[in-house]
């Protein structure tokens, strides 16, 4: 099912060219902190900063509610996990607009514990535990994804996690070596207006996606958007330079229009202005829970290729660390049934504790076909990428 109605896309042709003026804004504006890391890239950090329907009501953590209905939510409550005493330093790539309300909540389930956050990017934080060396104040470091994790754990910056942490996630979540450990994930995903299309028509191999004839004038993508740049990553990994090349190259010859990020891609593809995307699962989920269940959009995923691709969110105690009791058992609150509700609630990510199911429209997280072969921490080294996108003059 697709719409070839001639009315229908010059009114998305001139929304598509009122959101190019829009993106050109966006595009200039890539400073650390407010959209970019400075390379061209506009950072999950400084895009995700709204709870997308969620409620800011911090009573609800762990109630199981959210826009979609209520849910039963298992795993190990924060009452059945040790006391947190003490200070602890928090290095966080993820903003405060995200995860503050959720480290208040645990901050205040104990008097006599405080945490100190620190936030920025998650490649500026690493930076500078670099720079600051053993002088670092930080206990704990958290970040956006699990490439900056591996660096600090290649770079013997990081302690092993005791084995009872570790056990809250599947293994395929977490550093094989246990410097790190996933707290939420993020499915790359493929937006589609269901008024146009329907399930069968999204093939479920993304390298079929520059030959498909009713993508064309009817796609968008981010360039400049960081989880872009890790696909596309992924995708020299598992495809090669040259075989990257030409989707690259094919994209744009199927017409693709450039968005500033993954939430107006998802927003687009609800309004009509296209008609299918690429985008971060949650991102799809969020438009639905502000437009309700009557909203034509929905997702679907590839299957095994690089359009699959899930990365995680995570954290690690430092070799810093005053207290590695103390911060190893603050990372264990993250996978706590309170938390993991959250970032459900809250985030629409996935939880990676498997006694807590998603929120929306979403299948379940073994019913995902992400690819194999490829090492998350790969992800995050996007010069190579960058350069070609620039070649290619997606970018």
């Amino acid at each position: 099912m697709h719409d070839s109605d001639g009315t229908g896309r010059t009114r998305r042709r001139f929304l598509r060219a009122a959101a190019a003026a829009g993106v050109i804004g966006v595009a200039g504006c890539n400073t650390p902190g407010e959209g970019g890391d400075g390379t061209g890239t506009a950072t999950e950090e400084a895009t995700d900063t709204g709870n997308g329907g969620g409620t800011d009501d911090p009573e609800q953590i762990g109630s199981g509610r959210s826009p979609f209905g209520d849910r039963e939510v298992g795993g190990v409550t924060i009452e059945e996990m040790p006391d947190l005493e003490g200070e602890l330093t928090v290095y966080s790539g993820r903003g405060e607009a995200l995860i503050g309300e959720l480290v208040g909540f645990i901050e205040d389930q104990y008097p006599d514990f405080t945490v100190r956050p620190l936030y920025n990017t998650a490649a500026e934080l690493v930076s500078q535990i670099e720079t600051e060396g053993q002088n670092s104040p930080a206990d704990v470091f958290y970040s956006v994804n699990a490439g900056a994790l591996g660096t600090l754990a290649e770079r013997g910056r990081t302690q092993t996690l005791p084995q009872e942490v570790l056990e809250f996630v599947p293994s395929n979540f977490r550093d094989p070596d246990g410097e790190w450990i996933g707290t939420s994930g993020r499915a790359r995903s493929i937006p589609y207006n269901t008024d146009t299309f329907s399930a069968s028509d999204i093939p479920e191999d993304i390298m079929a996606f520059p030959d498909t004839d009713a993508f064309e004038g009817e796609i968008g993508w981010t360039p400049t958007y960081s989880s872009f740049q890790a696909f596309v990553t992924a995708m020299r990994i598992l495809e090669g330079e040259e075989a990257t090349r030409e989707w690259l190259n094919g994209m744009q010859e199927l017409g693709v229009s450039t968005y500033g990020d993954e939430f107006q891609i998802a927003r687009a593809v609800a309004d009509g202005e296209i008609s299918v995307g690429l985008a971060n699962h949650y991102y799809i989920q969020r438009v639905l829970a502000r437009r309700g269940s009557d909203a034509p959009l929905s997702t679907a995923f590839t299957r095994n290729d690089a359009g699959a691709i899930f990365n995680v969110a995570g954290a690690c105690v430092l070799d810093t660390a005053s207290d590695s009791t103390l911060a190893s058992n603050f990372v264990r609150h993250l996978l706590s049934a309170e938390a993991q509700d959250y970032f459900a609630r809250s985030t629409f990510e996935y939880p990676l504790v498997p006694e807590v199911d998603p929120v929306g429209r979403l299948p379940p997280i073994d019913e995902l076909s992400p690819p194999e072969g490829v090492d998350l921490s790969q992800l995050s080294d996007l010069e190579a990428t960058i350069s070609l996108l620039r070649e290619t003059g997606a970018l």
